[in-house]
Order: C-alpha cells, then sequence, then structure tokens
C-alpha cells in the first residue's frame, strides 16, 4: 500500500457514507477503491455491499467513523447555531441603522414571525428542563 493512504475511504453522503476499501497492491499501482458497506448514520445501521461480509477490522473501523462523524455533525450544529446568533446580532443592527422603509416593510413580517416561532419553542424547552429540576 502506497504511504499516507488510509485502508479505508468514506465518501460522505447526507445520511452517513459509502465505505470503501483501498488497495494499490495491483500490478499497475493503481489505487482501486472497493466499495464494502453503505453506512447510515441516523440510524447506526451498515450495510455490507453487494453481498460480502465485513472483518472485524471493517467493522471496528466503520464504528470509528461513525463515532467520530456524530461527534463532528454535533459540533458543527452547534457552531451553526452561534453564527445564527451572530447573524442575529448582525441583522439587528442593520434595522437599526441601515435599512430602509421598504426594505423593513419586506423582511419585517418573516423576522417576526420565525422570532416568535423560536422564542415559543426555546420558552417551552426551558420550562421543560426548569420542571424537570
Amino acid at each position: 500500500m502506497s504511504e499516507g493512504l488510509p485502508e479505508y475511504y468514506f465518501r460522505v453522503r447526507e445520511n452517513g457514507a459509502l465505505v470503501f476499501r483501498i488497495d494499490t497492491s495491483n500490478r499497475q499501482r493503481r489505487i482501486e477503491m472497493d466499495q464494502i458497506a453503505v453506512v447510515n448514520i441516523r440510524n447506526g445501521e451498515v450495510k455490507p455491499h453487494g453481498g460480502r461480509e465485513l472483518t472485524a477490522a471493517d467493522q471496528a473501523e466503520i464504528e470509528a467513523w461513525m463515532e467520530a462523524r456524530r461527534a463532528l455533525l454535533a459540533t458543527r450544529d452547534i457552531d451553526d447555531i452561534l453564527r445564527a446568533v451572530d447573524h442575529m446580532n448582525l441583522t439587528t443592527q442593520w434595522a437599526q441603522s441601515k435599512a430602509t422603509p421598504e426594505q423593513l416593510d419586506q423582511v419585517t413580517d418573516a423576522l417576526l414571525l420565525a422570532m416568535h416561532d423560536l422564542r415559543t419553542v426555546l420558552v417551552r424547552k426551558k420550562a421543560d428542563r426548569l420542571l424537570k429540576e
């Protein structure tokens, strides 16, 4: 195997990944990617591809990838929310200092409804958490 290449490659897709085993041990030293499984990150399902059986090493590598992927996606979710908070602050500053009356007419109802919906959900969730304590 070429130095530096991983043994497995995960082609990320919406709900998980396609899993490939990397092989360079052929005569032409070409990189061959042999699909071995399909992974669904949401429900944890691992389907072997093409009637093959996954080895213990395959399973361990897939499980490790799934755990790392879930952690990465969770981190990204929080980062996205914190970016939304920043964007809300920028929107507030825009509305206060730069927006024209026409621009405000264009966005006010949509923003107010979205903020009302968000506030309702956040207040309900916070109340649920406080009641559990």
